[in-house]
């Protein structure tokens, strides 16, 4: 199980600390219903999910730290 300070921890790796904010509030996933990584937190939405749905979406940022 993956804990969400990991998720933030490779969303900074993979996109920037400083962009990795801004994509976790303002960027839908559609394999996460069009929600942002903040929102499917909020939800109730595993981390672990949730970085899937991130690396399927934008493989060439998360390739280093897939799942």
């Amino acid at each position: 199980m993956m804990r969400i300070s990991d998720l933030r921890e490779r969303l900074s790796l993979s996109f920037g600390q400083e962009w990795a904010s801004s994509f976790s509030s303002d960027i839908a996933i559609s394999a996460l219903d069009s929600l942002t990584v903040n929102e499917a937190l909020a939800k109730g939405y595993e981390a672990q999910e949730i970085w899937r749905a991130v690396c399927n979406e934008h493989p060439a940022q998360t390739s280093q730290y897939k799942y």
